[in-house]
């Protein structure tokens, strides 16, 4: 995991709860993001918001604008700024290992470019995982990416696709997917895996959420206050998700 050493462009922001504080490190290298966080921290929008998805085990979320006077037991989660942030997904380097600071955000269905929420965040604490539930996980991603890669191989041939299917000519689509696969596998020969060492080690001493890397921007991590965290996952939740009693920031501040 990285360490506690700052880089250029690094931010430390204070989050003052009901339940502590929070002292999280927000990176340089995923600079629309962390921008965007520090603007709404200096505007005040995080002040009085609540944490209103809450998963043992998994994470804490917050950030949805529509929390701070919601009263108890509506649905939150659909909130947001009036616009969407281009994500910064930079696996393996930054990863769902515990405390991990990342966009919430829409569903592949609806989003492909995986842009991230305007305002809303989760802080992993997630679970650890012995080396064969690393090895099921890691098998599964690498699949997926040589899926995406003949996917996105298959696009670039689609009017030759259709033609062939209106033609009824078998052969020759028997024959194109081949050259695709061929392909694929040309372009992936070098991932054979999907977790570096050192992710494995941290996630089966530490924990997280691996299944989510690559998928959703990290671009933060806890300094401090992992406890008040693990005190926020841990309360009662309704149906939703949501804490039965409120668990709110109180104030967001920059730190020097």
């Amino acid at each position: 995991m990285e360490t506690n050493t700052t880089n250029p462009g690094d931010v430390k922001v204070l989050l003052h709860t009901t339940l502590g504080d929070i002292i999280i490190l927000l990176y340089g290298d995923t600079p629309r993001h962390t921008e965007n966080f520090v603007k709404l921290v200096k505007s005040g929008h995080y002040d009085g918001l609540l944490f209103h998805r809450v998963i043992n085990d998994f994470m804490v979320q917050g950030g949805d604008p529509s929390s701070k006077d919601a009263p108890k037991g509506k649905m939150l989660g659909g909130g947001d700024m009036p616009y969407e942030i281009e994500a910064e997904i930079d696996f393996p380097k930054h990863y769902h290992h515990r405390g991990a600071i990342a966009a919430a955000r829409q569903g592949d269905a609806v989003n492909p470019e995986r842009k991230s929420s305007g305002s809303q965040f989760y802080i992993v604490t997630g679970k650890k995982f012995s080396p064969g539930q690393l090895d099921a996980m890691d098998r599964k991603a690498v699949m997926q990416r040589k899926q995406q890669v003949f996917d996105r191989l298959s696009a670039e041939y689609r009017d030759s696709i259709m033609s062939m299917r209106r033609n009824r000519d078998q052969a020759g689509l028997d024959a194109l997917r081949d050259k695709l696969a061929e392909e694929t596998e040309r372009l992936t020969a070098n991932d054979s895996t999907f977790f570096t060492p050192e992710q494995r080690d941290v996630y089966m001493r530490e924990g997280g959420t691996p299944h989510l890397d690559g998928g959703y921007t990290v671009f933060g991590r806890v300094l401090s206050g992992m406890d008040v965290v693990d005190k926020i996952q841990q309360v009662e939740t309704d149906g939703n998700d949501r804490p039965i009693e409120d668990v709110r920031i109180l104030s967001a501040t920059v730190l020097p």
